[in-house]
């Protein structure tokens, strides 16, 4: 399937590209989240003429996350789990015990897809992680796990 992609995705291009995506993932995210457009001449003539406008949109959007990048960058999350005795948790840490911690310690709502685990968080310690913005904007954030008394 073939789109015009109305904003910047990671991994797939640019506003005003054309690319060809599976039939699913165009169908079902990209058209349903009005992030493309099937390249129709409809499409494409109310694409050039909402193009400037697409593009700052996108420019307003990039900056406040480079603002939030900023924010997200100078602080630290604590998250407080019972640990066994060799140091391992009692389950492991979730994305939505990260995002509420964010927003509890920092005030900034993030969502669940946004942030990026490169493994499981199974034991006390410090770990980096990323927060993904925007396609063009990433944060990393410091996260200390501790045992609850």
């Amino acid at each position: 399937m073939k789109v015009i992609l109305l904003e910047n995705i990671k991994k797939l291009g640019n506003i005003g590209q054309q690319v060809n995506v599976k039939d699913g993932f165009g169908r079902n995210y990209l058209l349903k989240k009005g992030k493309a457009l099937l390249p129709t001449k409809e499409n494409l003539a109310h694409f050039e003429n909402k193009k400037a406008e697409i593009i700052k949109k996108n420019e307003i959007e990039k900056n406040n996350a480079i603002e939030i990048s900023k924010k997200l960058k100078a602080i630290k999350i604590t998250i407080k789990k019972e640990v066994m005795e060799n140091g391992n948790l009692y389950g492991s840490i979730t994305i939505k015990e990260i995002c509420s911690e964010i927003l509890n310690t920092s005030n900034i709502e993030i969502r669940a897809e946004q942030i990026e685990l490169t493994s499981n968080i199974k034991s006390k310690g410090e770990y980096k992680f990323v927060v993904n913005l925007h396609a063009e904007v990433q944060s990393e954030v410091l996260l200390e796990v501790i045992e609850k008394v």
